[in-house]
């Protein structure tokens, strides 16, 4: 599987601290059925819950990691201080 750069985007964003189920949705809602980033991850293996948390599976990890490694990265994470996008909509 070779992921988009916004699925990269939303691993890095799960894998920088604990997110809840609620995060995850709130800042990643969308209308728009061509951006399903945060179904398709989890419909791809790619994240899991764990308790009230959203986290990365083992294949979600690795797609992330080699994605860093393409970008000659440790971690695509977002730029500190960069903010996390509230939502991503499209009507």
């Amino acid at each position: 599987m070779v992921p988009n750069a916004l699925t990269v985007q939303f691993l890095a964003w799960v894998a920088d601290r604990p997110r809840t189920r609620a995060d995850v949705m709130e800042a990643w809602r969308s209308t728009c059925p061509r951006l399903s980033i945060w179904e398709d991850a989890t419909i791809d293996g790619l994240v899991q819950f764990e308790k009230r948390n959203v986290v990365l599976t083992a294949r979600g990890r690795a797609i992330l990691e080699s994605a860093s490694e393409l970008a000659g990265e440790r971690r695509p994470a977002a730029t500190p201080g960069t903010p996390v996008p509230e939502s991503i909509e499209h009507a």
